[in-house]
């Protein structure tokens, strides 16, 4: 069955040049590259900052119910998790930048040595894509003499030059996002009297943790409830584990 979609001729006719462009509803602004960056750096360090923490804190909960080890433990994890998340993101997308920017000098060099191969390269993609041999030479030329290294990037690299990731934003982003979303079960935990501090916090991680799903899935464009459920599920199945062996190894020391 194919998955073509046939649409009908008069609705592409009826196209104006003065109507053409992004919806309003679906703007496609610059800089969407790095933003997706550190809005998903942040999202997964704040869901990383949660469950971590709450695995940790819990864990130290269920060997002991000393307010002061608890905490002392969730502060710990929640700086040493900050910094790691911060280096680890930003060593990650400083190895994606460099590649980056080496396959755009090679790209440049390309142009600057044998620019005719290059054109009929990038007239080839658009033909590949279903343009005309004659139409995507057109395509190629026009688009050759207004931005030659950004036609050629984004048609065969898939990277807008003036858009190159920056690992500082992400970075950034993650550690911070990491410390907030810490700060939420190392809080409840030591805050909260005794009696209640377990039911409350795992209350608290898993409400936090369906907001992180959502957002996740809302950023990435995928189905929200598919992901809330797997980040409760894991959030809970991690705080159970840690729990469990806290409690087995504090009735033994």
């Amino acid at each position: 069955m194919s998955d073509t979609v046939e649409t009908p001729e008069a609705d592409l006719d009826a196209v104006q040049p003065d109507s053409i462009g992004p919806h309003e509803e679906e703007p496609h602004p610059s800089g969407l590259n790095n933003r997706l960056n550190w809005l998903r750096a942040g999202v997964l360090g704040a869901n990383d900052g949660i469950v971590s923490t709450a695995g940790l804190v819990m864990g130290v909960a269920g060997a002991t119910t000393d307010r002061t080890a608890i905490f002392v433990a969730g502060v710990a994890g929640l700086v040493a998790g900050a910094v790691s998340m911060g280096a680890g993101e930003y060593v990650s997308v400083s190895t994606q930048r460099d590649s980056e920017l080496a396959l755009l000098e090679k790209e440049r060099r390309e142009l600057a040595e044998d620019p005719v191969h290059e054109l009929e390269e990038l007239a080839g993609i658009y033909v590949e894509k279903g343009l005309t041999p004659e139409l995507a030479l057109e395509v190629a030329k026009q688009l050759t003499e207004n931005d030659a290294l950004a036609a050629h990037a984004e048609a065969e690299l898939g990277i807008d030059p003036d858009d190159v990731t920056n690992p500082w934003s992400a970075a950034w982003a993650s550690m911070v996002s990491f410390f907030l979303g810490a700060l939420l079960p190392l809080l409840t935990i030591t805050l909260v009297v005794a009696q209640a501090r377990v039911a409350v916090t795992v209350a608290a991680v898993t409400v936090a943790l369906a907001i992180t799903g959502w957002g996740s899935a809302r950023f990435g464009y995928g189905p929200t409830r598919p992901a809330v459920v797997r980040n409760m599920l894991g959030g809970l199945l991690a705080m159970g584990v840690t729990y469990l062996i806290g409690t087995l190894i504090g009735t033994q020391v």
